[in-house]
């Protein structure tokens, strides 16, 4: 009967995909089968798992497990492992002996088909008692410790270029690496994609594993512990999972706006972070957003994220992309001349990333072609992304820019565009208006015009003002910055 199932996943994973028998099938097993009635009964871990698979995927067990069986009317039920079924028209499969014999002769038929000789351990599986069976099979399913085995060993504090628009979030880091526990707990780090996030948090677990090896230590991208979870539900496993997470030293969990609107595991995860924080375990989190902006997160988790530090990472400026491209190029055994970095810098806008994928790109060439790394040879090989960041610009809307600004300072596209002169709401029009010149090819009437009928001189006074506050103050610029970056990537 083993055989049986086996081909009847694989005929499920034909048709309907193998996500939906990894989520639903695997953890099921056929537990009993009566040819006379045309009866099957099925296992499941949970009740969770049997009320789905009631509710969703009966009638594609009667096609393809019955076509299996011979059965043109199979029955189907559907129990929970612990759960007792009428037993008064059912046979157990290990006692089946015209049973056995079916299989036997589907599993000749099975294998004649693929061509290949029948599995020898079908009959043998069959007389294995049912609880040794089950024993077996929770052995094999059970999931493997993995703390710290994901950590790159690549991403330290070493190869981290540190700059103004990141500093912050680097010194608290470091600062973390040697006072597990103690400081900064949680410490939140967030910014858009492809600013070094991921890398702060693994030179944190290497750090810590470096300096006190017995450490225990989880990394988990968000997208790996909700399937880990939803892995639990499936083999009644949810108190497993939350003691593995609530017995590590230091926690680090990746991207975590993408819990959003997931309620179950935010639950799970309310709990964990409990249990860690009380405990003066080490906590650090990222995300692509601060945390209150993050939407469908419950109000408790958000509160506890702010508990430690929040330190944003935003796009560096032009000496700090000139210095990763310098430090990359030394630790591959590239010589790259400071005209060269200083141009692939220019050329990039959106993030690090991108930054290193160009200059992965000129030494490919420059390998391919056995020439040296020149500046004619960078424009020629980039030629196409300076096409690519130039129809970014063309393809930026003014509507945009005013939703972008407007979110990141709380306040309404209507006030932006609107007649108030209110101090805070005539800076962010401001702001507006020169991020809407740069970042555009508009004309200034244009600009003008989309935000109240403004006329040029006003857009003028607007962009020369905001220019004059860039240039005398560094935390300004940084927030500017980090605006453009935003604009551009949206």
């Amino acid at each position: 009967m083993i055989v049986i199932w086996d081909e009847f996943l694989k005929i499920l994973k034909e048709e309907a995909g193998s996500q939906l028998v990894e989520t639903w099938f695997k953890s099921v097993r056929l537990d009993t089968w009566n040819s006379s009635t045309q009866h099957v009964v099925l296992r499941a871990p949970n009740q969770f798992v049997r009320s789905w698979i009631q509710d969703h995927y009966v009638e594609l067990i009667k096609k393809h497990l019955g076509r299996l069986l011979n059965a043109t009317g199979l029955k189907v039920s559907v129990l929970c492992k612990d759960e007792s079924g009428d037993a008064k028209n059912i046979i157990p499969a290990s006692m089946a002996t015209r049973d056995d014999l079916t299989s036997s002769f589907l599993t000749q038929s099975i294998a004649k088909k693929n061509g290949s000789p029948p599995r020898e351990s079908a009959p043998n599986n069959a007389l294995i008692p049912r609880d040794t069976r089950t024993s077996i099979i929770s052995k094999d399913r059970k999931p493997k410790k993995r703390e710290g085995s994901n950590i790159n060993p690549a991403y330290t504090f070493d190869s981290f270029i540190v700059g103004p628009t990141n500093s912050l979030a680097h010194a608290a880091a470091y600062a973390i690496g040697e006072n597990l526990g103690k400081i900064y707990n949680p410490l939140y780090i967030y910014g858009s994609t492809g600013l070094g996030k991921t890398h702060l948090l693994h030179a944190i677990a290497n750090e810590v594993k470096k300096q006190n090896p017995s450490v225990v230590i989880a990394y988990e991208t968000s997208d790996n512990f909700i399937n880990e979870f939803i892995n639990a539900i499936r083999f009644d496993r949810s108190d497993q999972f939350r003691k593995r997470y609530q017995l590590v030293d230091l926690f680090l969990l990746d991207d975590i706006q993408f819990f959003s609107n997931k309620e179950q595991t935010q639950e799970i995860f309310f709990h964990i972070f409990n249990s860690l924080y009380e405990r003066q375990k080490q906590i650090i989190l990222s995300s692509d957003t601060f945390p209150q902006e993050i939407k469908g997160l419950q109000s408790r988790l958000k509160s506890r994220m702010e508990w430690g530090l929040v330190a944003d990472i935003q796009m560096p400026n032009l000496e700090t992309k000139i210095a990763i491209l310098k430090k990359k190029a030394e630790l591959n055994n590239i010589e790259l001349e400071d005209d060269i970095a200083n141009f692939i810098a220019e050329r990039v806008l959106s993030n690090i990333r991108e930054l290193e994928g160009a200059l992965i790109r000129v030494c490919a060439f420059a390998s391919l072609t056995h020439t040296p790394i020149s500046l004619d040879m960078a424009r020629k090989v980039l030629l196409n992304l300076g096409a690519a960041q130039e129809r970014k610009r063309e393809n930026i809307a003014l509507d945009n820019i005013i939703r972008v600004v407007s979110r990141h300072y709380d306040v309404s596209p209507v006030d932006i565009r609107g007649k108030s002169r209110h101090k805070d709401i005539a800076a962010v029009r401001q702001v507006t208006f020169y991020l809407m010149k740069k970042l555009t090819y508009n004309s200034l009437q244009a600009i003008g015009t989309s935000i109240g009928g403004r006329d040029h001189s006003t857009v003028i006074h607007a962009v020369q003002k905001v220019e004059a506050m860039v240039a005398g103050d560094k935390h300004f610029e940084a927030k500017i910055k980090q605006l453009e970056h935003e604009i551009v990537s949206s």
